[in-house]
């Protein structure tokens, strides 16, 4: 949510700026996160005298790891890493890729979580020993299961997610358990689920397929879903 809205909105969800009708003329400085950052936002809501900066952070890196300052007509990326803070971006064999090369991003840095409570097997799988060639001091890093990109500058460029998830309003959210909670309503035979851009907005979308004889009923979709998974 926003902080307030003069002179500062710190941690604005992307989607929250794109809904205001219009401009905030007494705001100085904008730090977005919990999402990706259209470029079409920057333009927006750069004004003369006016700063945007964008965040990035998952909770297990309580909470931000890199900043970048946006400009209008420049690309947009999470920038570098804070101070005492370490990115990576590694192939599939957990090695360094070059410039411009996609791969998997790695945090390091003093607000890495130790874990999941009670889940042992998940923390080692995502939070990994700093064996690694890298040469820190972190003794762990941080597996955010994000792509990105180092470009020609340094800076880092995101790309998604390597997986199904997906970040809607600052919330991951796991498009196969919102198929798989559709798919156990009767008589739906298979569902399909999206994220779509509509404009500067992001929605979750379902498409269904509904076994012969059986209707759709969105009312009784949406009434049976749990909160966490509701489609448009």
């Amino acid at each position: 949510c926003f902080a307030s809205l003069a002179p500062l909105i710190n941690r604005g969800m992307q989607g929250l700026l794109a809904m205001l009708p219009g401009d905030v003329p007494s705001l100085r400085t904008i730090i977005l996160g919990g999402e990706a950052c259209p470029a079409g936002l920057v333009q927006r809501w750069s004004r003369p005298g006016r700063r945007i900066f964008n965040s990035y952070g998952p909770t297990e890196a309580t909470v931000v790891a890199t900043i970048a300052e946006l400009r209008p007509g420049e690309p947009v990326t999470i920038g570098q890493p804070i101070p005492n803070y370490t990115c990576y971006v590694v192939d599939e064999a957990m090695q360094p890729v070059t410039p411009g090369l996609e791969g998997e991003l790695l945090l390091g840095g003093p607000g890495i979580a130790g874990g999941y409570l009670a889940r042992p097997e998940l923390t080692a799988q995502k939070f990994i020993p700093n064996t690694l060639p890298f040469g820190s001091g972190d003794p762990v890093l941080y597996r955010t299961g994000d792509a990105a990109a180092f470009d020609a500058a340094g800076n880092i460029e995101f790309r998604g997610r390597i997986d199904d998830q997906v970040k809607i309003r600052g919330f991951r959210v796991e498009l196969g358990e919102i198929e798989a909670a559709i798919g156990e309503l009767p008589g739906v035979a298979q569902a399909a689920t999206v994220l779509r851009k509509d404009g500067d907005l992001d929605q979750l979308v379902a498409f269904v397929r509904m076994t012969a004889g059986a209707g759709f009923e969105l009312d009784f979709v949406r009434a049976a879903l749990p909160p966490d998974c509701q489609p448009t």
